[in-house]
């Protein structure tokens, strides 16, 4: 299987998956514990990527073809 990365999180007792994942029995796992400020690190990086996509992409901007992404 390949390497993938899953959200999770400790309840106090045990590492809980965030959403479903099919995972075989003895499955090899390395786990990254994340302090509360990567979160804040995070958001702060989505926010400043979404800002940029929205300066690149103004709101008269045309509608793009099928055709016109080929090229």
């Amino acid at each position: 299987m390949p390497a993938v990365t899953l959200k999770a999180h400790f309840n106090g007792k045990q590492i809980v998956l965030d959403e479903p994942f099919d995972l075989p029995p003895d499955s090899r796992l390395m786990v990254t514990v994340m302090s509360k400020e990567d979160d804040t690190e995070d958001a702060a990086w989505h926010g400043l990527a979404a800002g940029a996509l929205a300066r690149a992409y103004g709101e008269d901007e045309p509608d793009y073809s099928a055709a016109d992404i080929k090229r």
